[in-house]
């Protein structure tokens, strides 16, 4: 039995494992982000440990101090330090949340914690989609045999966490060989900060040929995996307003923007498509703000944590049905839905094109209310406070 089950959440003394907290590598980091700082204000301690090297200036930018062990190899991230760290540090915490899987920050933090017996959670993040498996056949392969070390980590968990009911049932039976417990916990993105007047003008630095022109905004990294190649095509189908505009916003590491840039001028829309590159701050803010509605036409989306910054923002979503909140949309009236298609995407927009002004505004009012009900970060912070609390008290992970 843990020795800390009647802690207060005040006195909640926790640890991150991720194997980095640099702002480009996605959606996992800005949910972290948000709920430890909601987190922070409740009195908890909070701190984080990752793969990234010890020297890199990002981590100084995060809300709590973070612990990089790194360098590290950049494909798997593998280093003794790691697990060694948490040994070392692990009677400062109560309890651990894993972040992930396919790195080494989800191996070497389940090693640490078990060698420590310091009780933990993970995250899969979407990582167990069956979209990779169909689509990656033979990296999965290569997976599945990886998964007799990746498998004892969820199986060790006290809990393993999916963002949503959907994530969960999608997860299932994916990988053999292991039991987990499964549990879904509810997520979140921030809510709008207070506006301030340089938001649109940081953004329009970023995409000087808009020229006050309305635009649909792409924000997320610029991947296979997004839909981009689709999206470009069924807004050169549907777009009837030879006025509006197309913002794609996000980071590439592989020349895939550039395939993007030549579909767009095989398309004829390249003088309509802007690259604003990562957004972030007042520019992120001013993007949102301004956009008449926000698109993704993702082929796997475990959550979509940029969908959810849009509802916040009372932005009408046109998205796809891989993106695993589309449900919670689709029942408040927040967004269009279809498929991860040509034919999906060229429909999302045809309707929003087709809509009265009066419909849209209507949209508008119910995204923010989807938002309001089902992704504050107050909600998801305090949900997993209590699957921690469950942890410590269970004493799983301790030997």
């Amino acid at each position: 039995m843990s020795l800390f089950c009647n802690k207060q959440d005040g006195n909640l003394r926790i640890l991150h494992i991720i194997a980095s907290v640099a702002k480009e590598t996605g959606g996992p980091v800005e949910g972290l982000t948000q709920s430890v700082q909601y987190r922070l204000t409740q009195g908890q301690h909070i701190e984080v440990v990752t793969l990234d090297d010890v020297n890199a200036s990002f981590l100084n930018e995060f809300p709590c101090k973070v612990h990089g062990v790194g360098p590290t190899p950049k494909k798997y991230g593998y280093t003794p330090k790691l697990a060694q760290w948490i040994v070392e540090n692990a009677h400062r915490f109560d309890a651990a949340v894993i972040h992930g899987l396919w790195n080494h920050g989800a191996v070497g933090g389940w090693q640490g914690c078990v060698k420590s017996g310091l009780p933990y959670v993970l995250f899969t993040h979407g990582m167990m989609d069956p979209w990779f498996k169909k689509t990656y056949p033979l990296k999965h392969w290569f997976k599945q045999l990886f998964w007799l070390v990746q498998g004892r980590a969820l199986r060790d968990a006290s809990e393993v966490l999916f963002t949503s009911e959907e994530e969960k049932r999608l997860a299932h039976g994916v990988f053999w060989g292991y039991r987990y417990n499964p549990r879904v916990v509810a997520y979140a993105a921030a809510d709008v900060p207070a506006e301030n007047v340089e938001d649109k003008t940081a953004f329009l630095k970023c995409v000087p040929n808009l020229n006050g022109q309305p635009y649909f905004l792409y924000l997320s990294r610029i991947h296979e995996k997004k839909g981009c190649d689709l999206l470009l095509e069924g807004f050169a189908k549907a777009v009837k307003r030879n006025e509006l505009q197309l913002v794609m916003a996000g980071p590439c590491h592989n020349d895939f923007i550039d395939r993007l840039k030549d579909l767009a001028k095989k398309l004829g829309i390249s003088n309509r498509v802007h690259w604003a590159g990562m957004l972030k701050g007042a520019a992120k803010s001013g993007a949102f703000r301004g956009a008449e509605a926000f698109v993704l036409t993702s082929h796997q989306e475990n959550f979509g944590i940029a969908v959810a910054e849009a509802l916040a923002y009372g932005k009408p979503v046109l998205i796809s049905d891989q993106i695993n909140i589309w449900r919670e949309i689709e029942k408040g009236g927040a967004g269009i839905i279809d498929s991860d298609t040509i034919e999906g995407a060229t429909s999302v927009i045809a309707k929003w094109e087709d809509m009265s002004i009066e419909h849209r505004r209507q949209m508008s009012l119910s995204a923010r209310k989807v938002y309001v009900e089902n992704f504050t970060v107050k909600a998801a912070a305090e949900d997993l406070t209590d699957v921690l609390k469950k942890a410590i008290k269970s004493g799983v992970g301790i030997v």
